[in-house]
């Protein structure tokens, strides 16, 4: 569910108000425009295929796999009948075509029921995901986040999260998950917002 203009209002007034130099980056960056990914099988895929690999080089797979499956979409149907070979030639790994194999299976017989995992606590959904070979916490939490529009996910694993936190807050070194969670601990109960001013913060850095 997309975040009504009452939420929005509520996490940045809270945000703001919990945390100084993350108000800065939130006057810097602008309005809260985070868009859901509503297709939910798609996402899990991209999400996969985007792990370890620049933004770039994922952009350019998931394009050719979205052509690929033209013109049914890319659905748990359609990624069962790619062959592996079908796979790698659009620049999927070997391993990932495993992974993406066993998330069409389980998604198909119902093992990962996506039509009513939004149901479910946060570390519930987790622990579903998770339950696919080349899905971990990480892949779980980007999608709590992008497609079930969940507030209060704080992906502390995550290299972008780590590096804003270090360039804002005045670490030396990328900081470890006790530091990253001290940190976000004033951010609660709107850690997803939090750490979406996180990225933007490189976005703009790079920029």
């Amino acid at each position: 569910m997309a975040l009504t203009t009452t939420e929005r209002q509520h996490a940045l007034k809270h945000l703001r108000a919990s945390d100084p130099i993350l108000r800065k980056v939130i006057d810097t960056s602008g309005p809260f425009d985070l868009k859901l990914e509503r297709k939910r099988f798609a996402s899990l895929v991209r999400a996969i295929i985007s792990q370890q690999i620049s933004t770039h080089a994922a952009r350019s797979i998931r394009k050719r796999l979205d052509e690929l499956v033209e013109p049914d979409g890319l659905t748990e149907t359609s990624v069962q009948r790619l062959s592996a070979d079908e796979l790698c030639a659009v620049g999927i790994s070997p391993q990932k075509a495993v992974y993406l194999a066993d998330l069409a299976q389980k998604v198909a017989n119902g093992d990962i029921p996506l039509n009513r995992i939004g149901r479910l606590s946060n570390e519930a959904v987790v622990s579903e995901l998770t339950k696919v070979k080349g899905i971990g916490r990480w892949t779980a939490q980007m999608f709590l986040i992008f497609s079930l529009g969940r507030l209060d996910v704080f992906p502390h694993e995550d290299l972008g999260i780590r590096s804003a936190i270090r360039n804002l807050y005045g670490f030396d070194e990328l900081p470890d998950k006790a530091q990253c969670i001290e940190i976000a601990r004033p951010w609660a109960p709107y850690e997803s917002v939090a750490s979406w001013y996180c990225w933007r913060s490189l976005d703009l850095q790079r920029k």
